[in-house]
């Protein structure tokens, strides 16, 4: 793309000042319409150092209200943010509903110029750009517009823009050794570019700007900002289509063909749960050194025994190193972005655990059934939750889900008894009862849920909670071997 790459010449006699006033006047009335129709609107602006990102996003967001956009610098990388997945510090930032995002770099620049040092291998490039082409299309499918645009400009005009920079002391520290290193290299960061812009040249279409001429520059910023808008809002709303499954399916059985009839005598709960949990906590310690990520996830019917559950897991973990997250109803500003976000928000950083009190699949039952979300946001939902959990195993954490399994009648007795108890009737509520009455119809999500998204990356356990002190020690046992299987496969490749 770069190399074949002709920037369109000013046409004879435009007025570029009048119609860059007329394109900003334009912007402002459409971040007013993008905020009355709830659209996202993210604007990445990538590009060789001194191209002149900074100064174009200067201009365009000069007449637009401050109130509902933000500009992000991702360049800089922190410790911190090494601790996470790839995806994690842009998911991020990622804006609400009716708000811009402008980011001078984005996900481009992390990868190509790792790619250029040798930071990353040519798998590793692979990986990261099939991880950014499916998050782009997912934030489309899920009603984001992404723009995306490239400044090009040649050699010699980078190494005089950076000279002049360097020489000013008012600019002096906007030119740093990654500049002239890139300048030093262009040849090879071109051929990456020009790679990876064919590479991610999808759903979301890049726009090359010449920014030889800054006006022209600014003004063809300005178009395509504006054009897109225009054709976000008259599909915004519109159903996205349902993307098929790319990952291998376990088999899985129906929740009525599991029997629960599984037991464990006190005197065997009580050793089985002191000995598990020592091994546990040992196990913490060595994912810790190796810096392995662990996320569990919850699910299952209320009153299953999930809280216990997940006590008797916490107890064993060194409490510096675990968190539990509670997930309730999402909070207006996480419902005005993409509905992982509040989920990447969350994560672990590697070494630590985070259990999850019901998860992302929330999408495909509770908002699916009460009608929070539309029928192909719930169907596309499958797809998405997959690709997210794939991430999530590929960056090295253990994924480990469970369903909290019990029978229509042991739920009656559980509710009954928290009805009946005082220190228990904070458990109990008005939704609980409604849910029970459409237990049909959660058992057919659940067992849809189930199937679709029982992979071989991140599959379901079925904890058969009739008996909640046998579900505790196959929890325990479930987490300890998966554990024990990262640390040995961690070992296997540091050797």
């Amino acid at each position: 793309m770069l190399k074949d790459f002709a920037s369109p010449e000013v046409p004879e006699g435009l007025d570029l000042s009048a119609k860059i006033e007329e394109q900003q006047d334009r912007l402002f009335k459409n971040q007013m319409a993008i905020k009355e129709a709830g659209l996202p609107v993210m604007v990445m602006f990538e590009g060789w150092g001194a191209a002149g990102k900074g100064s174009i996003i200067g201009r365009v967001i000069k007449d637009i209200d401050p109130r509902f956009f933000r500009v992000t610098n991702m360049s800089k990388i922190t410790e911190d943010d090494r601790r996470f997945p790839f995806l994690y510090r842009y998911m991020k930032v990622i804006p609400e509903g009716g708000k811009f995002a402008f980011y001078d770099s984005f996900w481009m620049e992390e990868v190509t110029d790792g790619f250029v040092r040798g930071d990353l291998k040519q798998e590793d490039y692979r990986a990261r750009v099939r991880s950014i082409n499916n998050a782009e299309r997912s934030l489309m499918d899920n009603g984001y517009l992404v723009l995306k645009f490239f400044f090009q400009i040649s050699k010699k005009e980078q190494k005089k823009r950076l000279k002049a920079l360097d020489e000013d002391a008012d600019t002096e520290w906007r030119v740093n050794d990654a500049d002239w290193f890139q300048n030093k290299h262009y040849d090879e960061y071109l051929d990456v570019y020009d790679r990876y812009l064919e590479d991610t040249n999808g759903q979301a279409p890049w726009c090359i700007i010449d920014t030889d001429d800054k006006k022209w520059a600014l003004l063809q910023v300005l178009t395509f900002i504006n054009s897109g808008i225009d054709t976000a809002l008259k599909n915004h709303g519109k159903a996205a289509p349902i993307r098929q499954n790319v990952y291998q399916l376990l088999p899985t059985p129906d929740l009525a063909d599991i029997p629960l009839d599984k037991t464990i005598s006190d005197e065997d709960y009580k050793e089985e749960l002191k000995k598990l949990q020592k091994k546990l906590r040992e196990l913490h310690y060595k994912l810790y050194r190796r810096r392995i990520p662990v996320i569990i996830a919850y699910e299952g019917w209320d009153a299953a025994g999930k809280g216990g559950n997940i006590k008797r897991i916490a107890a064993a973990l060194d409490p510096r190193g675990f968190v539990v997250e509670p997930i309730a109803s999402p909070e207006p500003h996480e419902k005005n972005r993409h509905f992982l976000w509040r989920f990447w928000t969350r994560l672990p950083r590697s070494g630590h655990f985070t259990i999850f009190d019901r998860t992302w699949y929330g999408r495909v039952m509770v908002e699916r059934l009460e009608g929070f979300c539309s029928e192909n946001d719930w169907q596309r939902a499958y797809n998405e939750i997959n690709e997210f959990e794939k991430e999530l195993t590929d960056w090295g954490a253990v994924v480990i889900k469970f369903w909290v399994q019990i029978d229509k009648d042991t739920q009656l007795e559980r509710f009954t008894e928290r009805q009946n108890t005082p220190e228990k009737q904070w458990k109990i509520t008005d939704e609980d009862w409604r849910n029970r009455e459409k237990w049909n119809l959660y058992e057919d999500a659940v067992n849809e849920m189930l199937k679709k998204t029982n992979t071989a990356f991140a599959p379901w356990h079925v904890l058969e909670s009739n008996d909640k002190h046998y579900a505790r020690i196959k929890a325990l046992k479930i987490v300890i071997s998966a554990c024990e299987k990262a640390i040995e496969e961690a070992d296997r490749k540091n050797k």
